[in-house]
Parts: structure tokens; sequence; C-alpha cells
């Protein structure tokens, strides 16, 4: 479809932008747009190309990378080349919002959202940024003195004109049930004993080394136990360095034990587990608690401004989680953690409620309600095509 679009949604490079910026474009299309005046500003690195094909949403993809804060020369070299590509992306923002004159921009974070923010700033589209993490990043803190207004994911947000809406996850994960009958029958789907307390382990898509470390080692610990399971996503890059996370069957003995490279029914293993183990990204923390879900956070060191750690804090303030630097994540503070908490059932089940009472199943909903009351008039020479 050709035309005038009603918004510009931009962002990308990975699931954390892509997954909120594909639930808000949905529900924007459940409020009456036509797919084909929302269009995505994506990366041409990552699966940006891959997950928005097939969808109905026309987009278009720019180039850009992150900078390297080294002096090395090799990084030297690369951030030369990071900078091109943001100059050219910078360029051919302009050029999609001077193409698409949509009546709003909104941006998700990545670096296509950069040049498609700053666009809008400079053609004066209304701007409105979805921000999930509990700290703003530097581009938002930038761009939020400019915006109409801030979506963001949890209160006490410092960017301007912020309107508390949640992140807006999956609506499969939405859906996830917490009763003793979903929790047996996902276990039983994922292949782990139905009736025994169980901990969900995993690190992205690509792993997270530190963690599939202690848990390798966890597991050895825990091999003669009868009592507990434990489902690991392992990630596609440690998988394939196999060596490095331990063997990929059981350890032997009564534990129950099961370790996949990738799982893509995310939604069984919220259902499944008693316990969490994994990271603080915004996405997995927004999914915890819509999911209800008691966890062990291990936020990644040296994330810009330390956001993991931000939002791991949020859960642990409201009793949600429990914190666990990346340096003391080894077997053993795993093992004291974990047995703590599979020992007092009534523990895992209030962290699980004091997660719910965070969550925002209906954040999706919320950020397009405010995408709609900042965009521009539609003007009369528009008609009705911009939906």
């Amino acid at each position: 479809m050709t035309g005038r679009r009603y918004a510009l949604v931009a962002g990308g490079g990975t699931a954390g932008h892509l997954q909120p910026a594909l639930a808000i474009a949905e529900a924007l299309v459940a409020e009456g747009h036509d797919r084909g005046t929302i269009e995505f500003v994506g990366s041409t690195r990552g699966q940006d190309r891959t997950t928005l094909e097939g969808r109905g949403f026309p987009f278009t993809l720019l180039p850009g990378r992150g900078i390297v804060r080294s002096a090395r020369p090799r990084d030297l070299v690369s951030n030369l080349g990071a900078v091109a590509g943001l100059a050219v992306a910078a360029v051919r923002g302009l050029a999609v919002v001077g193409r698409a004159r949509p009546r709003v921009v909104v941006s998700v974070g990545g670096y296509a959202s950069l040049a498609a923010s700053t666009a809008a700033l400079v053609r004066r589209v209304p701007l409105v940024l979805v921000n999930v993490d509990a700290v703003p990043g530097a581009a938002n803190r930038l761009l939020g003195r400019f915006a109409r207004a801030s979506a963001v994911g949890w209160e006490g947000s410092t960017l301007p004109r912020a309107v508390v809406t949640g992140t807006p996850v999956r609506p499969e994960i939405a859906a996830v049930g917490r009763a003793p009958a979903d929790r047996g029958a996902a276990r039983v789907a994922l292949g782990i004993p139905a009736d025994r307390p169980t901990v969900a382990v995993f690190g992205g898509s690509l792993g997270a080394r530190r963690i599939n470390q202690a848990v390798r080692d966890l597991a050895d610990r825990w091999k003669d136990r009868d009592d507990r399971s434990i489902y690991h996503v392992v990630g596609r890059r440690e998988w394939d360095e196999g060596l490095r996370v331990g063997p990929m069957d059981a350890p032997g003995g009564g534990l129950g034990l099961v370790r996949v490279a990738y799982e893509d029914r995310m939604d069984l293993v919220y259902a499944a587990a008693d316990v969490v183990v994994c990271r603080a990204g915004a996405m997995t923390v927004a999914e915890l608690t819509v999911a209800g879900v008691a966890s062990v956070l291990v936020p990644l060191p040296g994330a810009p401004g330390d956001h993991q750690t931000a939002n791991a804090r949020v859960l642990e303030r409201a009793g949600a989680a429990i914190v666990l630097p990346d340096d003391r994540c080894n077997a053993s503070s795993l093992a004291t953690v974990l047995d703590g908490l599979l020992a007092e059932p009534s523990l895992v089940e209030a962290m699980g409620e004091a997660a719910s009472s965070l969550g925002h199943p209906d954040a999706a909903a919320s950020c397009a309600r405010v995408v709609e009351a900042n965009a521009a008039p539609l003007a009369p020479a528009d008609g009705r095509e911009a939906g």
C-alpha cells in the first residue's frame, strides 16, 4: 500500500525491541487502523526481516550498529564504520518520514529508532517514545525532551510526560495459566515430571555463559535428588560450544533434567516453573510479571546504564525476585538460594503473586491509546486514508 501512513513504528535489531513494536502495531490494528498504514522502520542487522515478513505490515530496514567504547585500533576502525552506517541511516530516515508523512512516529529503541525519531523531530511529526527498561537509555533521555509522550514500563520514570503502560508482551505469555493442572500439563509437554517442583533456566537466544556454567555444576550437585527438576534452555551459541556447558544429557540419578538449545514455547516454560533463573532484560522481567512467576535474576554486567540491575531491583523491591550478581552466580550460591525457596512453597507462591501485582497484561492496548492520543489530527485532504 502506498500513500500516507498512520504511524511509523521505529526500532529493532533485537527481540527486545521487535516484540513490543509488533504488539503495539497489532493493538493499533485492533483499534481499527489498516495494516498498510502502519510501517516498521527496522534494522538490517538481526532478525528484523525474517520476523516482519509475512505479517502484512510494510517495512523499511536501515543500517546501523553500536559504538564500541574502546580505544583499541581495531575498535576505532569498527567505530568509523558504525558512524558511517548511522549517517546513512539518518539520511534514509529523513527520506522515509518525508515519503510516508506519518501522523505519528513511535520509537521502541534500537539504532533504527534513533534515525526515524530524529527525522520526526526535524519534520515536526509527533514522536511517542516506548521505554521498557527501568532506566532510560541515553537516546531516550535526549529524545524524551521533545517527545509528545513516553509510554514507560515502570513507575518512577525520569522521562518527561511519562505514562505508565507496562511493557507489551506476546499474547501467549499474557494467557499463561498457573493453576496446578496448568503446571502439570506444561511440564509433561516439556518432557519433565509433572509432580516435581521445577526450576527453569534461560539466558537469551544465544545463552548466558555464567548462568549455564553455574547450572551445569548445580545439576551435578543435585543429580541424586528425585524431588525436583531443571528445565535448562542453554542458548544456541552455548549449545554449539557444548563442552563449555557440560554434557547435554541428564547427569544420572534422580534429578529430572532437560537441556535444550532454544525454546520458542516460552509460555509452557513460565507455566511449568516454580522458580525461573535468568537475566533481567526488559522483556524478560515484563513476562515474569505478566505470567506471575518467582525468579532469581542475574543481571548482565556491563549493560548500558546498568539497566538490567535496575530492572531486577524493581522486582526485588516488590518481593517478586531475588537478585544474584553475576560475579556471585555459581553452583554454591544458586544451591543456597534455590534450596531455600523450594523448601518454602508458600514463599514461592507469594513471590509469584508479588510479580503478578506488577504485571500489565493490557500494556499493548495502553501503548496504542497513548499513540492515538498524540498523533497529529487527520487533515481534511487526507480523508480516511490513514485510518
